[in-house]
């Protein structure tokens, strides 16, 4: 408590606005057998989860600090990508057309909300054996299938509880910090010490040696990116992998499902994390571990996945920077559970 004290004096001091202290995640109490448990950080009926550390403070002091030259990156995979999807999901079908026989033009699209550049959003994966979502919603009590929504005026709250458009409504932005793994891991020629599509984790001590050689300290409210290496591999190997891909049992590389790693994330006070992998974390998990159920079920903290940061680990690599004003806005989907996450880098 007195490091909390001297922390808040020092924003006092220094003319920044002082923040609010937050619990670490020794401090957070357990949901049954699940440590680590957030519910109460933004009171009752909290809708946002780590969404509410973007705050207009921390949004201007990024966007004051970080867009300097004006050069901006888009951080999304074409929908068309992957041609065919992961975990059995939908093939992304974009239907183009004249419309009434006239040479105006329309477009259909069909599409599974995750089946390329996505936020997982609060209602997608739940605290499994306990059948709850964030705040202890019961999976049970959103309902499922179709919903006209014929009146904006009049929507039905308890339809669109933990919807995704808490999120689009509020915006994703503010400072977001790039760990590039693949660029540190090769440095000097040396080969990738995994294969991005083998179940591998990444550990602590690897995003903190990666944030200590780029000279990246961490602060509240961050966005974290961490460029793992799929869509590199995606896009050089020859076609005939690409298919075999969604045809073979899911392993990829990603973040360790440990402790230290929930740690690492609540401690840090990450708004949101995303990373170039199909599932930001190893999967499959060891022993069912599930780290969704933590970072949506138990923060509330978007989940980023299939992020193109190619050109950005370009853009990082040539500017020395690994900081950037990061902005996005998912669809306004009423009661959605994902979306695209129509994100872009800003330095």
């Amino acid at each position: 408590m007195l490091e909390r004290i001297r922390a808040t004096a020092s924003h006092l001091t220094s003319g920044e606005p002082a923040e609010t202290p937050l619990p670490t995640f020794d401090e957070l109490p357990a949901f049954h057998n699940f440590p680590g448990c957030a519910w109460e950080v933004w009171g009752k009926g909290d809708q946002l989860g780590t969404v509410n550390l973007l705050t207009d403070a921390v949004v201007k002091r990024a966007a004051q600090e970080e867009i300097r030259t004006g050069k901006a990156i888009s951080l999304n995979w074409p929908l068309n990508f992957p041609e065919k999807p992961l975990f059995g999901r939908r093939a992304p079908h974009i239907e183009s057309m004249h419309v009434h026989g006239t040479d105006v033009r329309d477009e259909e699209i069909h599409m599974n909300s995750q089946s390329g550049s996505q936020w997982d959003g609060i209602k997608h994966f739940p605290i499994a054996e306990h059948s709850v979502l964030y705040t202890g919603v019961p999976v049970r009590s959103l309902p499922v299938g179709h919903f006209p929504m014929p009146n904006p005026s009049s929507v039905d709250p308890d339809l669109i509880k933990l919807g995704i458009h808490n999120w689009a409504q509020h915006g994703i932005c503010g400072r977001g910090v790039l760990l590039d793994l693949v660029r540190h891991f090769t440095k000097d020629g040396a080969s990738l010490p995994y294969d991005p599509w083998t179940a591998h984790s990444v550990t602590v001590a690897d995003l903190q040696g990666c944030a200590r050689a780029q000279g990246v300290t961490f602060r509240r409210g961050d966005i974290l990116l961490l460029r793992v290496g799929f869509i590199q591999k995606y896009m050089s190997v020859e076609q005939s992998a690409r298919e075999e891909l969604s045809a073979r049992p899911e392993t990829f590389a990603g973040i360790e499902q440990t402790d230290d790693m929930k740690r690492f994330l609540w401690n840090n006070h990450f708004a949101a994390i995303a990373s170039d992998q199909p599932a930001l974390e190893r999967w499959p998990p060891v022993e069912d571990n599930y780290l969704h159920q933590t970072i949506l079920g138990l923060w509330g903290m978007p989940i980023g996945e299939f992020f193109d940061i190619e050109a950005l680990s370009a853009a990082c690599a040539e500017s020395g920077r690994y900081t950037f004003f990061f902005s996005s806005w998912p669809l306004n989907i009423l009661g959605g559970t994902a979306s695209p996450p129509n994100a872009a880098a800003y330095f």
